[in-house]
């Protein structure tokens, strides 16, 4: 029997796990991949370069992740953000450019823009990000959608469509589909007062590449992370848990921390948590989503005079630059059927013909072609957490909490996932777990 064993190596698992190993606990990590990671994963193409799979991008206000990166000894550098050029509006009625954020028809537009942002930060100011549950309106702000919120304050429809085009670019869910509490918890968490500020989000990425720091940590725990241990079951006792491999096998600990995605922890069975537990952690959701990376000799998009950042109302929800001359894009749950419903051999051509659409015919015919399906990825099922109306409620306090000898973290379990929320949660659940567990004061 070990101390504690930790379920899954992504950025969660292998936080907890490092931070378990340092505090002297005996821990194995069962991944069921072949590599660690998760939903951070690259590979090196042409002359080297790191190209980045999963998630790549963090902000200032992303702290855990950034103290880390410092531990590992890895190094930051500026995002697309710092890239000059026009960004690019995939619409319906055709592609536009704007360096001036979305492309409003005319000025009252953009100003009743600026009035609706200002109204949702002011009610921004008024959520615990901790505690919303504790708000006197959380009920009617859960209940309320995004898009259903900015229509009750007579936002211009220009305005909703704008909002929209922006969760589509997220993937994180239509804005018809998100708590509005869920939203206003979010931007309280790293202290923003509008829809989405990029500094605070995403202006950093690690110069070496994200998943290098997965890897690092997957080095320093050396065999103490099994690959290809797919977990089918969980018993949680207080005189010790038993984890269950599909392989049949049985993993013995005194704890378990649990770092999966929501979505394929619904699919485990758990027993031994209590009742108000397991109801929390099956009220969440993931966003169905994909990532489409394709590389190039250099920056094709600046031909068109764009920065290769875009918002779309079409398959590709949203561009952006990785590296030069590598480009990254999401496909939104709300447009992920069209692809998966398209054969394998025709889907790179489909996304291709988005491509050329957007920066001109040297973007049709990239170098390379990556394409990561998580809403279909039996290990991810998904890829950022999804609140729909009623969630924050439905999923309630116990979100992001533990159950000793039962931890839980993830970047499902703080506010808004990404990869922050996977560090920090990670991180969290260790120091629980040091600080309550018997073998953690020997």
């Amino acid at each position: 029997m070990t101390d504690v064993v930790v379920l899954g190596a992504g950025l969660a698992g292998l936080a907890a796990a490092r931070d378990l190993a340092a505090g002297g606990a005996d821990v194995v990590v069962l991944e069921a991949r072949e590599r660690v990671g998760g939903r951070v994963e690259q590979v090196a193409v042409d002359d080297e370069r790191p190209v980045q799979l999963g998630g790549e991008l963090v902000g200032s206000a992303h702290v855990a992740y950034l103290g880390l990166v410092e531990e590992l000894g890895l190094t930051l550098a500026t995002t697309y953000t710092a890239v000059e050029g026009a960004t690019t509006y995939d619409l319906v009625e055709g592609v536009l450019r704007s360096e001036d954020g979305f492309p409003f028809a005319t000025a009252e537009e953009g100003a009743d823009f600026e009035r609706v942002e200002r109204l949702f930060g002011e009610l921004v100011a008024t959520v615990d990000p901790d505690d919303p549950w504790s708000h006197p309106d959380a009920s009617r702000l859960d209940d309320a959608s995004v898009a259903g919120w900015l229509r009750s304050v007579d936002a211009a429809p220009a305005v909703v469509r704008a909002v929209e085009a922006g969760a589509l670019a997220l993937a994180a869910g239509s804005s018809e589909r998100t708590s509005l509490l869920s939203e206003l918890r979010k931007a309280a968490a790293v202290g923003d007062t509008g829809f989405y500020s990029y500094d605070l989000w995403e202006s950093l990425q690690v110069a070496e590449g994200s998943a290098e720091v997965a890897l690092r940590m997957g080095a320093e725990l050396g065999e103490r992370v099994r690959l290809g241990a797919e977990v089918a079951a969980v018993e949680i006792a207080s005189h010790g848990c038993r984890v269950t491999l599909a392989s049949g096998e049985d993993v013995r600990a005194e704890a378990v921390v649990c770092a999966l995605p929501a979505s394929v922890l619904h699919g485990i069975r758990i027993e031994g948590a209590s009742p108000d537990r397991l109801a929390s952690l099956r009220a969440q959701r993931h966003a169905q989503a994909a990532k489409v990376v394709t590389t190039y000799d250099r920056a094709v998009w600046a031909d068109v005079g764009a920065n290769g950042l875009s918002e779309g109302e079409q398959l590709l929800a949203s561009t952006w630059p990785q590296r030069p001359g590598v480009l990254s894009g999401l496909v939104p749950p709300e447009r992920l059927a069209w692809l998966v419903a398209t054969a394998e051999e025709h889907r790179a051509g489909i996304l291709h013909a988005e491509l050329e659409r957007l920066y001109g015919p040297d973007a049709g015919r990239p170098r390379h072609t990556f394409l990561r399906l998580w809403g279909v990825d039996p290990y991810t099922l998904g890829y950022t957490t999804n609140w729909w109306p009623g969630d924050v409620l439905r999923v309630g306090p116990l979100h992001g909490t533990h159950d000793p000898p039962f931890y839980v973290c993830g970047s499902d379990q703080w506010v808004a996932g990404y990869m922050e929320g996977a560090v920090r949660t990670g991180r969290a659940a260790a120091a629980a777990a040091l600080g309550r567990e018997s073998w953690a004061a020997a």
